[in-house]
């Protein structure tokens, strides 16, 4: 028995016909054979990583708790507010109670016995349907425990993180543990070390196709209405149902979470497999339609318990506005986690909701202002009659008229414009471009429009529309799915055998994500990048030939910034590398070379310190030194190329007091406008995306103009932003936009001035 670096082996010796014959045994320590080859990789790091933003064992399993018993509470509240009320005693209707001047809770409650005596078929129906889903749910919580107790013991001893050490870690910091823990545990036996690109594949892999999908306009979901014109519809209902057809379904194109089917890769059974998936999205739309009146049933019992309190508390609630889950999967790069997806959306809801709140129509906010002066002027008589007398309320009807008069005057408001603010709605719409990243090239110079204020509300749209839209969706997907997602069948078949790659030590991944130039960029939003040939990667990028490979709007490209800036340890392909670089090249010697972008920047760092400042001084803006490693900032702490270490779990604290990043509620971040500030591209990665992102749309437009404009590209070193020391200084996005967006202006018209003695 020998035992050598953690590692024992030990030698069986046969007889002394064999003695010349041993056999090598490998035997796992104990300690290490439990995480050693995870069969579904996939599903483990999605716990993982899911561990990691619901804050630890314990509040994941209170949360999952509470909604087990939210279920119950719905269900059998439900029924007794149906069954066991006696409406009429309640309402003195009943003559027996007519003159009774005080009603008790037994008089109006039925007895136990009496009350279920009362259920009819229908109703037993539910009650029983109901109680299979919360044994399922019981089943599935029980699950979870034991699923994330061995997530828990992994961060303890694999990844030596205790739970209350996890609001202190960003989801990098745990990444980089996990990526050490392969090379000792072996979690992956097909490879020695794993990627962050392999990491990200396996948490993101039907995610991403999801993205490419509707990228590609291959999922179903935009119709047009007559009246309402062309409209955007996809709800949480639908969304399930799609991944259940498309990934983990029974019937679904995937034998397992990370393999393909080889049938699909096979272009000669095509037709054969469309026609079979085409029967299956059929079926599954039949069967929605069958369950459609107790789910939506469901639907209107939660939404009512779930926001009744809100809407009587705050009545204008349902008037602000959210991010559309088919705006969440447009606006999403590829390989982006949800923790980093919910930072950039986040920082964008002001200047979103300041755009779209500027398009008011004259003649609706007269309607506003007139019906708020009459429905006001009534509640406040009422409201001060029932000060001077509490009796008043007791009248019929008072109360559900003061409730009602209150939810009037706080619409009308909704739709009455400020007064003193400034509308600029090209401004505004730059402010969420920097966020957002993806937006048609079309709105360029139109944001002023209602053909673009129309599309950005299907991005962003009112509360009020989402939950008219998931009230109405166990209706409407099941026609989605039978008449919109079956005759594309062929079309989704033929997309995943195209647009599926097999990544050794990984699986099948969706081929966009690879972030692969060569095959999937888009040859506009390289070639105002090129020089005279210093950037060996234009050679082989597409030329515009096969454009059905190509990524609509920069995605490839955009995604890969993004991911090289939130991963700084990852080493990109050689096309992505010199794509980057030159990038990084164009971006650095501009602002250190041109004295317009020069001004245009350091002229509002007094007002905007805490962005400006950091740009200013992480490009040495006006340093007189031609050397370009004199552009490096010093004394002070650079965190790989830029990485947005603040990035935490959603909702946590993670760096300096005032940084938030993640998941804070739209009604939050409406009232909070030094948070959102505080969002608003001071982290280094944002404003490195934001630049980047600005300079290419503005170099795309600028090449689709003008194809043989070609820009010189200045050979430098990949300059790196870093976090400015003065965190309490905070930037106003809006005045941030305005300078980024003159700066990439004057990049793009090539201007230069001499600066003369």
């Amino acid at each position: 028995m020998k035992n050598s670096g953690g590692k024992r082996h030990q030698f069986l010796e046969g007889d002394e016909d064999n003695s010349n014959e041993s056999v090598l045994i490998h035997i796992v320590p104990e300690n290490k054979s439990r995480w050693n080859h995870i069969e579904d990789l996939d599903a483990f790091f999605s716990r993982v990583y899911y561990y990691h933003q619901q804050h630890g064992f314990l509040c994941m399993m209170l949360q999952e708790s509470f909604e087990l018993l939210q279920f119950a509470f719905i269900v059998g509240f439900s029924s007794f507010l149906l069954k066991c009320v006696n409406y009429k005693v309640l309402f003195r209707d009943d003559p027996n109670f007519t003159n009774t001047s005080k009603i008790t809770l037994s008089d109006v409650m039925d007895g136990p016995a009496e009350c279920v005596a009362s259920f009819t078929v229908t109703m037993w129906t539910c009650i029983l349907v109901s109680l299979f889903c919360w044994i399922l749910r019981l089943v599935s919580v029980i699950y979870h425990f034991f699923q994330y107790s061995e997530i828990r013991s992994f961060y303890q001893s694999a990844l030596q993180i205790d739970d209350k050490d996890l609001d202190n870690l960003t989801w990098h910091e745990v990444q980089q543990r996990l990526r050490k823990a392969q090379q000792e545990f072996q979690m992956c036996i097909h490879k020695v070390e794993l990627t962050e690109l392999d990491i990200y594949h396996r948490i993101l892999r039907f995610k991403n196709y999801l993205v490419a999908m509707v990228n590609k306009n291959v999922l179903p979901l935009k119709f047009k209405i007559p009246i309402f014109g062309e409209t955007v519809f996809l709800t949480r209902g639908l969304k399930y149902n799609m991944e259940f057809l498309l990934f983990w379904g029974p019937w679904a194109p995937f034998d397992n979470s990370w393999h393909l089917r080889e049938d699909y890769k096979n272009a000669n059974r095509r037709r054969e497999l469309a026609k079979d998936l085409s029967k299956v999205i059929g079926y599954i739309g039949v069967l929605n339609l069958l369950l459609a009146p107790l789910v939506l049933l469901w639907q209107l019992l939660y939404a009512f318990f779930s926001y009744a309190e809100i809407v009587k508390r705050e009545p204008g609630s349902l008037g602000t506005r959210r991010w559309s889950i088919y705006g969440r999967l447009y606006l999403r790069h590829f390989n982006e986690l949800d923790h980093e997806l919910q930072a950039r959306l986040s920082r964008a809801y002001r200047p979103a909701t300041r755009y779209l709140s500027g398009f008011s129509s004259n003649m609706v906010a007269i309607f506003a202002r007139n019906f708020a002066f009459l429905a006001g002027a009534i509640l406040a008589v009422l409201v001060l009659l029932t000060v001077y007398d509490e009796d008043v309320i007791t009248v019929e009807h008072v109360l559900t008229l003061i409730t009602i008069l209150g939810a009037v005057v706080a619409g009308c408001r909704v739709l009455i414009p400020e007064e003193n603010v400034v509308w600029c709605p090209e401004s505004l719409m730059e402010t969420v471009l920097t966020q957002v990243h993806y937006l048609p090239a079309e709105w360029k110079d139109k944001a002023h429009t209602n053909e673009v204020r129309a599309g950005v509300a299907k991005l962003f749209q009112y509360k009020a529309v989402y939950l008219l839209e998931e009230l109405i969706s166990p209706v409407v997907t099941p026609f989605i799915l039978y008449f919109g997602l079956r005759p594309r069948a062929q079309e989704i078949v033929d997309f995943l055998r195209q647009f599926t790659v097999d990544v050794v030590g990984v699986g099948d991944v969706c081929s966009f994500a690879q972030l692969d130039l060569h095959k999937h960029g888009q040859a506009q939003w390289h070639a105002s990048l090129t020089s005279d040939g210093r950037c060996s990667f234009h050679e082989s990028l597409p030329t515009g030939e096969n454009h059905l490979e190509e990524a609509e709007g920069g995605k490839i490209e955009l995604s890969l910034i993004h991911f090289a800036l939130t991963n700084p340890e990852w080493r990109p392909p050689e096309a992505a590398e010199e794509f980057l670089t030159a990038l990084r090249s164009l971006i650095q010697n501009e602002l250190t070379v041109n004295p317009l972008v020069q001004q245009s920047v350091l002229s509002q760092s007094r007002g905007i310190p805490s962005l400006i400042q950091s740009l200013a001084r992480s490009y040495s803006v006006g340093h007189p030194s031609g050397d370009p490693q004199s552009l490096r900032p010093k004394n002070f702490s650079v965190i790989g190329r830029g990485i947005a270490r603040r990035e935490g779990p959603l909702g946590s604290r993670v760096g300096t007091e005032n940084s938030y990043i993640g998941g804070m509620s739209a009604n939050e971040l409406s009232h909070s406008d030094s948070t959102l500030d505080g969002l608003a591209l001071s982290e280094p990665v944002a404003a490195n995306m934001a630049l980047s992102t600005l300079l290419l749309r503005d170099l795309q437009s600028q090449h689709r103009r003008n194809p043989q404009n070609i820009r010189n590209v200045v050979p430098g070193v990949m300059p790196e932003i870093r976090e400015s020391p003065h965190e309490d200084n905070l930037a106003n996005p809006d005045e941030v936009a305005a300078v980024l967006s003159a700066a990439v202006k004057n990049l793009s018209t090539g201007s230069r001035t001499v600066n003369m003695k």
